[in-house]
């Protein structure tokens, strides 16, 4: 079996590569930082290679490829740690592609593809944690169409979004919507978001909606799990870049006349930093390659994913800030940002100790045994 990737896939992530190295660089992104976690300009550059629309059909305008590509972009954007919200685009364009009626496909996709358009997925209300089978948020049928009345929380650059797509209740079910941001009723309240990114509480009231599809949970769990194997590549990226500077502290820093990675001790815990890395990595590859399997599969693969990798961000994070000293947690140096990002990404989409108790509901009876 070939594990190599192809030279269209080669040829992809050398280009975001290049990208990340010289035009976001560490200072770039704390300007954006600053200037509220999040950068149109960025965004377009970023349609401009093409990827916000990776998982949109080609006739759609998109790029039509698929998991695997979507994995590399991600780790390359995460080597970065990069603030604007490309998984949405990721989530938002498969959703769109795969649910949604012509006339929409027809007035979003193109919108999307081309950077114009800024679509996000609103899946977190307060109280509910990390559930995605229910929804406070109600819909109503008026004059011909839909209303929506509710709230989101946790909305990635939610006042900066042209549109979101989220579930409400309709008939008793789950269905998912998509709302624009200058609808009526709407209102979004952003705010900074601990790895220097941009959330928004979003509030909507009576306000119009168009019917994506009345299948919302099967929609929002493969909308949910697109965002989880995005994550899982992110994440590799992120902690395969504090490794390396971690390692090149290690190699220059002097300490007793000697540097630290001539001490044993310091030189297991590097070396334990790269196990986890690699875990992680093989996880990623992991949740990227179930990602077309029939829902219950893919579920279990991204819930056992996504808790291997918090246990990797958690401890690659916390090591290379130990192995730096002081100047680890200061805001002036990049290992303290990558600490922040990997800490915030543990946390999204279901942290360890809930995508534990997923990874235990999903066993089989005969899990780990012979039938």
């Amino acid at each position: 079996m070939d594990f190599d990737f192809s030279d269209d896939q080669e040829q992809l992530r050398d280009a975001v590569r290049k990208w990340v190295d010289k035009a976001y660089s560490f200072d770039r992104r704390r300007s954006i930082e600053q200037a509220g976690g999040f950068d149109r300009g960025v965004w377009n550059e970023l349609a401009e290679l093409g990827l916000c629309g990776l998982y949109v059909n080609e006739e759609d305008g998109g790029m039509g490829m698929g998991p695997v590509e979507g994995m590399v972009v991600m780790e390359e954007l995460g080597r970065g740690i990069v603030l604007e919200p490309l998984s949405q685009a990721l989530i938002c364009g498969a959703l769109l592609s795969g649910y949604a009626d012509e006339t929409t496909k027809a007035r979003f996709l193109p919108k999307l593809c081309s950077g114009e358009a800024l679509v996000v997925l609103a899946s977190q209300e307060q109280g509910k944690r990390y559930r995605l089978d229910a929804s406070s948020c109600v819909s109503t049928v008026a004059d011909g169409g839909f209303h929506l009345s509710g709230a989101k929380s946790l909305v990635p650059a939610g006042d900066q979004a042209d549109a979101f797509l989220l579930s409400a209740m309709l008939d008793g079910e789950l269905a998912l919507f998509l709302v624009e941001r200058l609808s009526a009723g709407v209102q979004t309240r952003g705010y900074g978001t601990q790895d220097g990114g941009r959330a928004a509480e979003l509030r909507m009231h009576q306000s119009p909606a168009t019917l994506i599809t009345r299948h919302g949970i099967t929609a929002l769990e493969h909308g949910v799990d697109i965002g989880i194997a995005a994550l899982c590549a992110q994440a590799v990226g992120a902690m395969d870049k504090s490794l390396a500077m971690t390692a090149e502290y290690m190699n220059t820093r002097k300490q007793f006349g000697a540097t630290l990675s001539s001490f044993q001790a310091l030189r297991h815990r590097a070396a334990d930093m790269k196990m986890k890395v690699e875990l992680g990595r093989s996880m990623s590859y992991y949740a990227s390659l179930k990602l077309n399997a029939p829902a219950p599969e893919r579920r279990a693969a991204m819930a056992r994913a996504k808790y291997q990798i918090g246990q990797s961000m958690r401890y690659v994070g916390q090591q290379a800030v130990q192995l730096h000293g002081g100047i680890g947690v200061t805001n002036e140096y990049m290992v303290s940002h990558y600490f922040k990002a990997l800490t915030q990404m543990e946390m999204s989409y279901g942290d360890s100790m809930h995508q534990l108790g997923e990874v235990s509901a999903r066993m089989q009876d005969t899990a780990g045994v012979f039938a």
